[in-house]
C-alpha cells in the first residue's frame, strides 16, 4: 500500500513551498544510497521520497493530488509530459555529500564517474494556435543544439592541455568550517571547472562546444495543452563520448477569441436578449466541431450555465472528449424609445397583479413599520 506523500515527507497538508524543500533534502539525505549501501528498504524509501517532492512541489500536481488523490493524477496524465527539475535541490544534496564521503556525487544516486560541461538534454519552446492544440497538427521545430569543438576536441584548449585547479584539487568547489558544520561554494578560481587551460581554444574561447542548429518535424497530438512536453528521442546535445540527449518540446498555446479551454472542457459566453428568456426560445450555438441547438429555459437566469456532453477537448492520453460549458450573458436595452416604453407598459400591465409581485410581499412589512413608531 503506497503511503500518502505528506506522511512520506512527514509534512502536514497546509505546508508551503519552503517547508516542502526543507523536508524533501532532509528525508532525501537520510535515505540517499551513498549513505545506505546494500540497504534495499533506503533505496525504496528515496523512490518514495523523490515521486512525494515531484508531486508537492508542482502547484497544478499538487493541486490535484490533494482534491483527487493518486487517482487524480493517473487520470491526468502528469508523468507523460511532466519532468522534474531536482537541480537546485540536488546541487546542494552534492555539496554536503561531497563533504561527508569526497569526490564527485551524482545527485541521482551513486558516484560521479563522468563531469559534463553541459546536460545531454536540451528544451525548445513553440507557440501553437488554439485551433491546432485541439485537432492537432504537424510542426518544423527549429532549435539549437550544443556539440564537441571539433578544433580543439572539447576541451577548449588549443593544444588539448588542461591543469589540475590548485585551489581545489580538481573538485570544483572549496569547502570551509563554521563551528560543526561544513559548507561547499564553487571554486572561485576554476568556476567549478576543476581544471585550468593555459591556451584557450580561440574557435570556442574555451567553452570546449559549438551550437548548432538543428530542424526535426513533429506531430502535435489532438488535445495537447499548454504547458505540455513532448519528447524527441536523440535530438539534444552531443557530448565528447558521441551520446546524446534527448528534445524536450514545450508546448505554448494561443488563445481564442469566443472559446476558453479548462483542461479537457471548453467554455464559451452566450449573450441574449432578455425578450429570448422571456419567450424561451431556442438559439444555435458554435462547437468546435460543428452547431448545437440551446433552448433556453424561460426564467433563466444571467450567469447559468449549460453542459453539452462529448463537445470538448479530446484527452491527448485518454481519446475521451472532455463537454462544452456555454454560460449565458442576459442583455438588457441601454435605452427605449418612446413607442418601446408603451409596449413594455401595455405588456406589464397585461400580467395584471403577477406584474408587481413586490406590493403583496411590502405591505405587510410597511405596516409592521408603522406599528413601530405607534
Amino acid at each position: 500500500m503506497n503511503l500518502e506523500y505528506y506522511e512520506i515527507l512527514e509534512i502536514t497538508r497546509d505546508a508551503d513551498s519552503g517547508v516542502i524543500k526543507k523536508a524533501y533534502r532532509k528525508q532525501a539525505l537520510k535515505f540517499h544510497p551513498d549513505r545506505n549501501e546494500g540497504d534495499k528498504e533506503a533505496e525504496e524509501k528515496f523512490k518514495q521520497v523523490n515521486e512525494a517532492y515531484q508531486v508537492l512541489s508542482d502547484p497544478q500536481k499538487k493541486a490535484t493530488y490533494d482534491r483527487y488523490g493518486q487517482a487524480g493524477l493517473d487520470s491526468q496524465g502528469f508523468s507523460h509530459f511532466s519532468d522534474m527539475d531536482y537541480g537546485d535541490i540536488m546541487g546542494d544534496l552534492g555539496s554536503i555529500f561531497e563533504s561527508v564521503f569526497g569526490g564527485g556525487f551524482n545527485a541521482g544516486g551513486g558516484r560521479q564517474r563522468r563531469q559534463r560541461k553541459y546536460p545531454l538534454d536540451t528544451e525548445v519552446e513553440i507557440d501553437i494556435a488554439f485551433n491546432e492544440a485541439i485537432f492537432g497538427c504537424n510542426k518544423e521545430i527549429k532549435f539549437t543544439y550544443k556539440k564537441p569543438c571539433e578544433d580543439c576536441g572539447g576541451t577548449g584548449s588549443s593544444d588539448g592541455k588542461k591543469s589540475t585547479c590548485n585551489e581545489c584539487g580538481g573538485k570544483g568547489q572549496v569547502f570551509y568550517r563554521q563551528g560543526f558544520m561544513t559548507y561547499s561554494q564553487t571554486c572561485p578560481h576554476c568556476n567549478g571547472k576543476g581544471s585550468i587551460i593555459e591556451n584557450p581554444c580561440s574557435t570556442c574561447n574555451a567553452k570546449g562546444y559549438s551550437e548548432e542548429n538543428g530542424t526535426v518535424k513533429i506531430d502535435i497530438p489532438e488535445g495537447i495543452d499548454n504547458g505540455n512536453r513532448i519528447r524527441v528521442a536523440r535530438k539534444g546535445n552531443i557530448d565528447e563520448s558521441g551520446e546524446q540527449g534527448d528534445l524536450y518540446i514545450q508546448t505554448n498555446v494561443g488563445e481564442d477569441e469566443h472559446f476558453q479551454r479548462h483542461n479537457d472542457d471548453i467554455y464559451i459566453e452566450v449573450p441574449i436578449f432578455f425578450t429570448q428568456v422571456a419567450l424561451a426560445q431556442e438559439i444555435t450555438l458554435p462547437t468546435l466541431r460543428g452547431e448545437t441547438a440551446l433552448e433556453i429555459p424561460m426564467g433563466a437566469k444571467d450567469k447559468q450555465q449549460f453542459i453539452f456532453r462529448y463537445e470538448g477537448v479530446k484527452n491527448v492520453h485518454t481519446g475521451e472528449l472532455g463537454n462544452m460549458i456555454a454560460q449565458i450573458k442576459i442583455k438588457y436595452p441601454k435605452k427605449l424609445s418612446t413607442e418601446q416604453k408603451e409596449l413594455l407598459t401595455k405588456l406589464q400591465e397585461s400580467f395584471g397583479i403577477e406584474s408587481t409581485p413586490y406590493e403583496s410581499t411590502f405591505e405587510s412589512v410597511v405596516d409592521k413599520i408603522k406599528g413601530w413608531f405607534k
